[in-house]
C-alpha cells in the first residue's frame, strides 16, 4: 500500500511539474506567445523609426534650402502652397476633401 502510494504521489508530481513548465514555456512573461508579441512590438517599432528618420531627412533638407543661400524657387512654392498666391491670369483651386471617417 505504501509503494502504491508513493508511486501514484511520484505521477501526480510529475504531472503538475510537467504541466506548470508547459504552461509557463508558452504564456508568462518570457513565454512563447509573449516573444512572438515582442516580436511584433519591435517589426513595428522598426518600421516607424524608419518613418521618422525620412521625416527628419525632409525636414533637413527643407531647412536646408531656407539658410544663407536662399532658394527662391522653393520659397516661391512655399508661398503659393500656404497662402494661395498667384500670378495675374492664374485660377487657384481648392479642392476640399470630404472623407468622413468612421
Amino acid at each position: 500500500m505504501l509503494k502504491r502510494l508513493k508511486n501514484s504521489f511520484f505521477i501526480l508530481i510529475s504531472t503538475f511539474l510537467i504541466l506548470y513548465f508547459f504552461f509557463n514555456l508558452m504564456s508568462g512573461d518570457r513565454g512563447l506567445i509573449s516573444y512572438n508579441e515582442k516580436k511584433q512590438i519591435l517589426q513595428d517599432l522598426k518600421k516607424k523609426e524608419l518613418l521618422l528618420i525620412d521625416q527628419i531627412k525632409d525636414l533637413d533638407f527643407k531647412n536646408s534650402l531656407l539658410s544663407s543661400n536662399l532658394d527662391l524657387d522653393y520659397v516661391e512654392t512655399l508661398i503659393r502652397e500656404r497662402f494661395l498666391f498667384g500670378k495675374k491670369g492664374e485660377k487657384i483651386y481648392i479642392i476640399k476633401n470630404n472623407d468622413t471617417k468612421n
